[in-house]
């Protein structure tokens, strides 16, 4: 009976589980033998061609999550990525000092959420992306940054929006 419960528990985690809609998994590296992974996806700025973005982040397996509980949440830790793949093309790109969410992948069923925003850095001629945590844990928001240059890319920043 606790088997079935478990099967039936990790396939309506498996169907519930939060996949990123525009991101690509390029690769999965198997860490131990709970099933826990590293899962590496890509995905390319929507309002900006030539620019691809890779986001590595942490995915608990079906065995950790029967052991240790916390079903339906994966830690917050996630690394980003982002470099210039292509001719740069910038589109309408909101260039306010808060920057605009690009992507978003639920981290939890109900409450976290992963975002990454991109910001303009004006006076550098640049595109920050930042990957950060909706959900604060311990006083701590867990974030990481990647920085991409436009110098010698052609490329024109719009003008800055207050």
């Amino acid at each position: 009976m606790r088997l079935r419960l478990a099967v039936l528990i990790a396939a309506l985690f498996a169907l519930l589980s939060p996949r990123p809609l525009l991101a690509e998994e390029l690769g999965r590296i198997g860490l131990d033998i709970k099933g826990n992974d590293i899962v590496i996806d890509a995905f390319d700025d929507p309002k900006v061609d030539g620019v691809t973005c890779h986001v590595s982040h942490f995915d608990r397996g079906a065995l950790d999550r029967l052991v240790n509980g916390n079903w339906f949440e994966n830690p917050s830790n996630t690394s980003i990525a982002c470099r210039q793949t292509g001719p740069i093309t910038i589109k309408d790109i909101d260039t306010r000092s808060e920057g605009e969410v690009v992507f978003s992948e639920r981290a939890s069923l109900i409450f976290k959420v992963v975002r990454i925003r991109r910001v303009v850095d004006y006076k550098h001629n640049a595109l920050i992306y930042v990957a950060y945590s909706s959900k604060v844990t311990n006083s701590s928001a867990k974030n990481s940054i990647s920085t991409v240059s436009l110098y010698n890319s052609g490329a024109s920043l719009p003008p800055k929006k207050h």
